[in-house]
C-alpha cells in the first residue's frame, strides 16, 4: 500500500483524473521530447466525454506552450485498463512519429500504464483494514501511529501543508462570490450560507457552518482554485469541512487535527488499494463515499472513539453511498458535485455519532464494504461512470 502522499496532492480544480493526471501526462511526455516539432494527444472514454467540462485540454496546453498540439477526442472508445486513457505521440518535422506514450489518469492524479499495478510504491506492508486492526490491537496503536510509523519522518510536514491548502480554500470560498466558470452559469451560495448559519445558534449554526465549508471548498474547486484531494478534486470539501469545523467548535490543537488528517490519510489509501477512487471506473460512489469515510473516521477519532468505532464510522461511510452515479451535468464539476459535498460532510458526522453511540461492533466489516462497492462500481453502466451521458446528465 502506498504512501498517504499519494491521496493528498496539492493542485489546481477543478478534476483530480481530468486535470491533474493529464497535466502530470504532459508535462512528463513535453520533458522527454525537447526534439519534437508537435504533438498528437487523443483522449479516451471518459476522460474525453466529458474533457471539456473539466478543462483537460487546457491542462494539457498549459504544459506544452512552446510546441503545437493537435487533440483528438474519442468519448466512444474505451481502452480496457481503464476509461480514462490517453495517447501521447511525439512528431518530427516530416511528420513521422517518433513516439507512442498510452497512459491512463486512474484518479486523484495519478497516473499508471497498462498491466501496470495502480500502485508502484509500497509504505505500508499492510493493505486491509482487517490488518491494520490486527496490528494495532497487538501493537497498542491508534490509527495514526500507524502512519506515524511507517510513512517518511517528513510526513508532519507534508500534511501542514495540506491542511494549510484545505484551510485556504474554505477562507478563500466563503469569501468569494459571483459566478462559477463554465455553461451552467451557477452562483457561488458559499457565502450566503456562511452568514445565514451564523444567524443560528446552536446546532442548526453547526450544520449550516458544515454546508457552508463544504461549499465553499467545492465552489473554490470548481473554479479552478488551489485545493488538496481527499481524496480527488471532485470530493475535495468533505474532509476540509468537517475538520475545520471540529476545529472552530473543539478548538482542537494542530497537532490533532493533522492526526486526524493521518488517520483519514489511511482509510482513502485503503479504499484506493482495494477498490477504486475513481468516478469514470466507479462512479461517484468511490469518490464521494470515500470522502465521506475518511471525514467520519478523522471525526470520530477527533472526538474519542476507539480503534472499532473509527472503522464502523468508515465502514458506515462508504456503506452509505453505494451506488452512486457520478453523472456531472455538462460535464462540469458543479452540479451535482458541489451540494454532495455538501450532503456527504454532513452525513459524515451522522456516521461518527452513531459509530460513537455504539460499541464498535458491527456485522459489515470496511474490507466487505470496499469490496462491495468495487462490484458495484463494475455493473454500473458507463454512462452513469463520468461520461455525462446517463442520470443527471441529460437533464
Amino acid at each position: 500500500m502506498d504512501s498517504i502522499t499519494e491521496l493528498y496532492r496539492i493542485g489546481y480544480g477543478p478534476s483530480s483524473s481530468h486535470t491533474m493526471g493529464p497535466s502530470k501526462a504532459a508535462a512528463q511526455f513535453n520533458a522527454k521530447h525537447p526534439e519534437a516539432h508537435h504533438f498528437n494527444v487523443t483522449l479516451y472514454g471518459s476522460l474525453a466525454a466529458t474533457g471539456k467540462g473539466h478543462l483537460t485540454n487546457i491542462a494539457i496546453l498549459e504544459q506544452i506552450k512552446e510546441r503545437p498540439v493537435h487533440l483528438n477526442w474519442e468519448p466512444k472508445i474505451f481502452l480496457p485498463f481503464h476509461p480514462n486513457g490517453m495517447k501521447f505521440e511525439a512528431v518530427d518535422a516530416n511528420d513521422n512519429i517518433t513516439d507512442t506514450w498510452v497512459v491512463y489518469s486512474i484518479g486523484g492524479g495519478a497516473l499508471a500504464e497498462e498491466g501496470e499495478n495502480h500502485s508502484k510504491t509500497s509504505t505500508y506492508p499492510l493493505s486491509t483494514m482487517d490488518e491494520i486492526l490486527a496490528y494495532c490491537d497487538k501493537e497498542g496503536l491508534a490509527f495514526w501511529q500507524v502512519v506515524e510509523q511507517f510513512e517518511d519522518e517528513s510526513i508532519n510536514d507534508y500534511l501542514k501543508k495540506v491542511w494549510k491548502t484545505m484551510c485556504n480554500a474554505v477562507e478563500r470560498g466563503i469569501e468569494n462570490e459571483g459566478t462559477l466558470p463554465g455553461v451552467l452559469k451557477l452562483q457561488r451560495k458559499a457565502p450566503n450560507y456562511y452568514v445565514k448559519a451564523k444567524g443560528y445558534s446552536d446546532s442548526l449554526q453547526r450544520r449550516g457552518l458544515v454546508y457552508a465549508y463544504a461549499l465553499a471548498v467545492a465552489e473554490e474547486n470548481a473554479a479552478g482554485g488551489l485545493i488538496a484531494t481527499a481524496p480527488t478534486c471532485g470530493a475535495c470539501a468533505v474532509v476540509p469541512a468537517v475538520l475545520y469545523q471540529l476545529r472552530q467548535y473543539h478548538h482542537f490543537s494542530e497537532a490533532r487535527i493533522l492526526r486526524a488528517l493521518a488517520t483519514a490519510g489511511l482509510i482513502g489509501t485503503l479504499v484506493k488499494t482495494n477498490a477504486s477512487i475513481s468516478g469514470a471506473e466507479v462512479g461517484c460512489q468511490g469518490e464521494i463515499g470515500t470522502a465521506c469515510s475518511m471525514a467520519a473516521a478523522a471525526a470520530t477519532q477527533l472526538l474519542g472513539g476507539t480503534n472499532t468505532q473509527i472503522e464502523y464510522a468508515a465502514e458506515m461511510g462508504m456503506e452509505h453511498h453505494l451506488g452512486l452515479t457520478c453523472d456531472p451535468i455538462a460535464g462540469l464539476v458543479q452540479i451535482p458535485c458541489i451540494e454532495r459535498n455538501a450532503m456527504a460532510a454532513d452525513r459524515a458526522f451522522n456516521c461518527c455519532t452513531y459509530a460513537l453511540f455504539s460499541d464498535g461492533n458491527h456485522r459489515i466489516s470496511f474490507d466487505q464494504i470496499c469490496n462491495t462497492m468495487l462490484r458495484t462500481g463494475r455493473d454500473l453502466a458507463s454512462s452513469y461512470k463520468e461520461t455525462a451521458t446517463g442520470g443527471l446528465a441529460t437533464l
